[in-house]
Parts: structure tokens; C-alpha cells; sequence
């Protein structure tokens, strides 16, 4: 049966022995002659042996897989080092029995507890399905906040409904896994030992995400968007995969042994052979019995999967220097243990604030479970960390209360440590200007310090949510990042809706590679909408005085709905920005693989950057893309 730390009326807590036991049953030899029962990792943690029922593990992953979008539950559900259900249908999903198999659902992180992925086999999947929606039968625009990590699939899906129309009894083709998902939807340290799908069989539309450190050993399909709903976008970096089929709008690849060649304009694919700074995340797991936390250190031009070969670089810390907190902790007693030298854990659930949670040591690891979110009171930053370096922050979401400055910072303004070696890294961060609540901040996260790496952040001001908490006047929210610092890097940057500049950035030798953006949907009117005399504000600023910035693989869209009703266009002007990124215009500023689209509604873009690249406008549709009113790309600049 499942292990959890405290009672649950659906499933009974059971004791190390029983654990140890079914693991023997299994026929899989445990780890260490006893399993010790786990920390206390709270209410929302679930840890399954090899030897509970398959049956069970469904009924739980199923049931917690309704959760809704805006809801505050949160779940991290963990596997210990084994094998998981039966293989006999892998070569004819219609015949398969005894697999573990259901849809992953918002806030849910699964993850393995072996050292590598290959400790822990999942046969059957963990997937994604597509949603319906009127518009396109079935889309996967809203599959956000969901993820695995450090596991092994083996693809066996079972029926499951594809989208809308599609008859209940539709099985995925064999040895195929299917995670159609848009943003914060991370796979990181996972072995598909067979193909992988990021769209459903007959295509759905979605705005996707982002792979790190993984392996397909075949093929990674994401549909084509000139003929078919499909993926928009994706960010693969530091990965091995068989083989990629299809195109999008904007797929960045690094590092990735197996990655298409670059064909952007007109294509779409552009291809690093490296990347130039990474640092995966940490991740928990089990040796000998004992919980403890793997801390990866960072890497320069790195490529492929970091855990193929060798034992991989970084520091394992016992559980014992981790404050476990709780939601029902306090701001004060979670920074008491910080000033005691302790890391943190934040178990899942939602961590009510009434005052920031404040990192002052370096080296400190700050680690979310299961999507576990800060929610700031009013005037309050969620996370504050000092002029420190090699800080790590990890699988946290973050959710503005009112009128608020700056929700995340790293560093005092005007300071400028840093380590090149060790950069403060901050991985799966994803903050909330509206949404699940009522919130204002002018700037979602703030990046003082030098050396500061970002490794896959989806900085959203909502377009929809609970009632009440979006609207041009309601969830105010000037920037998504702030960079002030110098040498900071950015790997899969999502920001999206903000009302000024969603990205500024003022520090020296900048590097992005994978940007993804939406303009904000609702200005009421042009006039509400002016950076001085120009129209709107870019997406993607560097300031005038940067001597060095380099960033590649953009991707921009506006969709304008002020003019627009349900049937078309109403009468009166349409919303336009006069360019999605505002540059200096010197050689050691460079831009490479940038696109901008319509999505829909009214309006458009003037230009790429600066005065360069063509409009895109929605009087003016080119059918570049399927489901997309205009699309236009610019290769490089200057």
C-alpha cells in the first residue's frame, strides 16, 4: 500500500516493515534490509512501494488527476526504486493488463526516489490528455502546473479519449506516450523507452513547454502547425532523443544529441550544440533506506543527458539539514530555521505569508514538492534572497496578493554578487499576477545579482481565473523580469500578459536561449496602451546602454481582443504594438531565430525588433500557421 506521512481518509498509512515486504513479494530485493518509515513530508506526499497493487496506485493517481486548474490542492506523489505493473502489452496496448496508467493532473508532481531514472520503471503511462474545447475540438491550452521526473517509462497507454469526437475506445499506438501540455508542464530526468507525444493522435493545440536532461529513445512527435492543431513551441536542452517529428512556430534545441538541424525562416527549428550554462534541479531520493537530496553543480557548454555516464557532479544532503516546512508554518518560523543553517523543504500546499521568506546563506537549497505555492499578503515579496551565491531554488509557485513591488528578488539593488562556478539558480519558478486570487505587483521577479541562472520560469499575469482577480484594472502588473544583474543566463523564459515591458533587461553579457511571450490581451483601447508616443510597449527590451546581449529562439504573439466581439471585428481602431523587442543596435548585441504571430482578435505587430522584420497584422492573415491568424520570422539581427 502507499506510505504517506499522516492519515488520509482514501488511503492507510503502513508501516516500514509492510513496505519492506511488498517489495520482497514483488520479487524486487529492497533497498536496504529494512525501509525506515519517511520524514515527515506532510499530507499531500505520497510515496508508493513496487509491491502495492497496481489497482491502487490508478485509483489514486485518477482520482487526484480531477483536481481543478484554480484549485489550492497540491500533490507530490513519489515511487520507491522498482518496477511498476506489467509489460506483457507493450507491443499491443488493446491486450495490456496490470499497467499503472492515468492522466497526470494540475499540481501534480510524480517523481522517482532511485538515483537515476532507470531506478524506477514505470510500465504503462503517465500521461496528458488533450481538452476538449469548442473551438478546436480538442486543445491543450490549458494543461498547465504538472511534471515528472527521475523515472523510466515504458509506453503502454490504454484507451482514453483523444479529444472531443474521438470515440472513448481510441488506443495510443504502441510504445507511445502521449503529455500534450502547454506551459509549466516540466519532464525532467525521464527515460521514454519508446516515443513520446506532445500533441494526441489527431492533433490539439497547445502552447508547450519545456525538457531537460532526458532521453526518447524514439520519436518525439509535436504535429505540424501548417496543416494541423499541434505544439506552437518547445524547449528541449541537455537531452538525447531519437528523433523529432514536426514544426512549430518556434522549437529551440541544446544540447540535444538527436536534434533536428536549424531551419528558421522559413522554418522553424533552431539548433545549439550545447548549452552554454545549465544546473538541473535538485531532486530527492532513497540510498540504503535513507531520504536524502541530490544537488546538481552547474555545467558550461553541456550537452546530452547528465546522468548517462559516470556519476554526475554535486553534493548529496541528508535530510536532516532540511527544515520540512508545512502550509500552516509561519514566514518567521521558516526563516528562524534558515537562520539556523538549515535548507528547506516546502512540502505541498499553499504557504500563506505575511512576511518574505528570506535567504541569507550561500549554497542554501530551497526545494517545492508538489507545486508548492507562496501566497503573499498585501505588500509583501514572497522570496527574497540576499547578496549571496550558489543559492538553489527549485519547484516553487508563487501567487501576487495586492500591491506588491517585486514578488521574487535575488539580490539588493545596487549589488552585484555572483559566482561563475556556482550561479544562484532558480528552476521550475512559476509566479501568478491573478488567477487562483486577487494580485498586484509591479514586477514579478527581480534579478540583482551577477551569475544568476533561470532555468525554465513561466511568469504569467492571468487572462482568466477565479472571478474577480483579472482584468485590465484588476490584476496590475507592469514587468515579468527585471534583470539588473550582470552575466545572468535564462533557458526556457516563458512571460506572458504583463502591461509594460514583459522582460527589461539592464545587466551586461545577457544570454536567453528559448523566449516565449504573449503581449496582454486586454487593453481596453490605445490610448491605454502607449509607451510615450509609441504604440505599446515590446515584449523583450534591452536597455540602451548594454554593450553585450545575445538571445535566440523568440517567440511572440498578441492577440488584442479590445474592438473585437464574439462574430468579428466592431467598429473602431484595433490595439498594435509598434515592435516585440526593443534593442540597441550594435554587433555585440545580437538576436537570432525570432518569430511574432496574430493568434486571433484584432490588431497586430509592427515589427520584429526594432524597425526590422515584417508586420503581422489580422486584416492581414497569411495562413502560416494552422489555427494562427499571421506569422512572420526573422532570422537574425542586426
Amino acid at each position: 500500500m502507499p506510505r504517506t506521512t499522516s492519515r488520509r481518509t482514501r488511503l492507510l498509512a503502513v508501516a516500514a516493515a509492510g513496505v519492506t515486504g511488498a517489495l520482497a513479494i514483488s520479487g524486487v530485493a529492497p533497498a536496504a534490509a529494512s525501509t525506515p518509515a519517511p520524514p515527515d513530508f506532510g499530507p499531500n506526499v505520497t510515496i508508493f512501494g513496487p509491491g502495492d497493487p497496481v489497482e491502487q496506485i490508478n485509483a489514486y493517481l485518477q482520482g487526484i488527476s480531477a483536481t481543478p486548474e484554480m484549485s489550492s490542492d497540491r500533490h507530490a506523489v513519489f515511487f520507491l526504486p522498482g518496477t511498476y505493473g506489467s509489460a506483457a502489452g507493450a507491443d499491443d496496448p488493446v491486450t495490456a493488463t496490470g499497467i499503472v496508467n492515468s492522466q497526470v493532473g494540475y499540481y501534480t508532481s510524480i517523481q522517482g526516489l532511485g538515483s537515476s531514472p532507470g531506478d524506477v520503471v514505470i510500465n504503462g503511462a503517465l500521461h496528458v490528455e488533450p481538452q476538449p474545447d469548442p473551438r478546436f475540438g480538442s486543445s491543450s491550452l490549458r494543461n498547465f502546473w504538472r511534471s515528472l521526473g527521475n523515472l523510466t517509462v515504458n509506453p503502454i497507454q490504454r484507451p482514453v479519449p483523444t479529444d472531443a469526437v474521438d470515440d472513448a475506445q481510441e488506443v495510443e499506438a504502441p510504445h507511445t506516450m502521449r503529455w500534450a501540455v502547454s506551459q509549466a508542464a516540466t519532464l525532467r530526468r525521464v527515460h521514454i523507452q519508446g516515443d513520446l507525444d506532445l500533441t494526441g493522435r489527431f492533433g490539439a493545440t497547445a502552447f508547450g513547454t519545456y525538457v531537460a536532461n532526458s532521453r526518447v529513445d524514439g520519436a518525439v512527435v509535436s504535429g505540424d502547425v501548417r496543416v494541423e492543431p499541434a505544439q506552437a513551441q518547445w524547449y528541449t536542452r541537455d537531452s538525447r532523443i531519437g528523433s523529432w517529428d514536426g514544426f512549430g512556430v518556434d522549437y529551440t534545441f541544446s544540447g540535444v544529441e538527436g536534434a533536428p538541424a536549424t531551419d528558421f525562416a522559413p522554418g522553424g527549428t533552431t539548433s545549439l550544440p550545447t548549452t552554454p550554462v545549465s544546473r538541473e534541479a535538485p531532486y530527492l531520493f532513497v540510498d540504503g533506506g535513507t531520504y536524502q537530496v541530490f544537488v546538481p553543480s552547474a555545467r558550461n557548454g553541456s550537452s546530452g543527458t547528465h546522468w548517462a555516464t559516470g556519476k554526475p557532479a554535486g553534493d548529496v544532503l541528508p535530510i536532516d539539514r532540511f527544515f520540512l516546512a508545512k502550509p500552516s508554518d509561519s514566514a518567521a518560523t521558516i526563516n528562524a530555521a534558515l537562520a539556523r543553517g538549515k535548507n528547506l523543504i516546502l512540502t505541498p500546499g499553499v504557504y500563506s505569508l505575511d512576511a518574505p521568506i528570506r535567504v541569507t546563506r550561500p549554497d542554501t537549497v530551497v526545494l517545492g514538492l508538489g507545486y508548492a505555492s507562496l501566497a503573499p499578503a498585501a505588500g509583501t515579496t514572497a522570496l527574497e534572497i540576499g547578496d549571496v551565491a550558489g543559492v538553489v531554488v527549485s519547484g516553487l509557485t508563487v501567487d501576487a496578493g495586492p500591491s506588491t513591488d517585486v514578488l521574487v528578488r535575488v539580490g539588493s539593488r545596487g549589488g552585484s554578487v555572483g559566482s561563475a562556478m556556482n550561479p544562484t539558480t532558480l528552476s521550475d519558478l512559476f509566479v501568478r499576477v491573478g488567477g487562483p486570487r486577487p494580485g498586484q505587483a509591479t514586477t514579478s521577479v527581480e534579478v540583482n545579482s551577477d551569475h544568476v541562472l533561470l532555468d525554465h520560469t513561466w511568469l504569467w499575469r492571468g487572462d482568466h481565473g477565479v472571478a474577480g482577480t483579472t482584468g485590465w484594472t484588476v490584476n496590475r502588473a507592469d514587468h515579468g523580469l527585471v534583470v539588473n544583474g550582470d552575466d545572468v543566463t535564462a533557458l526556457g523564459l516563458f512571460v506572458e500578459h504583463y502591461q509594460k515591458e514583459q522582460v527589461l533587461w539592464n545587466g551586461e553579457r545577457g544570454t536567453t536561449v528559448f523566449y516565449q511571450s504573449e503581449f496582454p490581451y486586454d487593453p481596453p483601447n490605445q490610448a491605454a496602451w502607449m509607451d510615450g508616443t509609441s504604440e505599446g510597449y515590446a515584449s523583450y527590451v534591452v536597455a540602451d546602454g548594454v554593450r553585450k546581449h545575445s538571445a535566440t529562439g523568440l517567440a511572440m504573439y498578441s492577440l488584442f481582443t479590445a474592438g473585437f466581439g464574439p462574430t468579428g471585428p466592431l467598429s473602431g481602431p484595433q490595439i498594435h504594438v509598434a515592435s516585440a523587442i526593443q534593442a540597441p543596435e550594435r554587433p555585440t548585441v545580437r538576436f537570432t531565430s525570432m518569430a511574432t504571430g496574430v493568434i486571433g482578435a484584432g490588431g497586430g505587430i509592427r515589427h520584429v525588433i526594432d524597425d526590422a522584420g515584417s508586420a503581422v497584422d489580422a486584416s492581414q492573415p497569411n495562413g502560416a500557421v494552422n489555427g494562427m491568424t499571421a506569422v512572420t520570422r526573422l532570422a537574425e539581427w542586426p
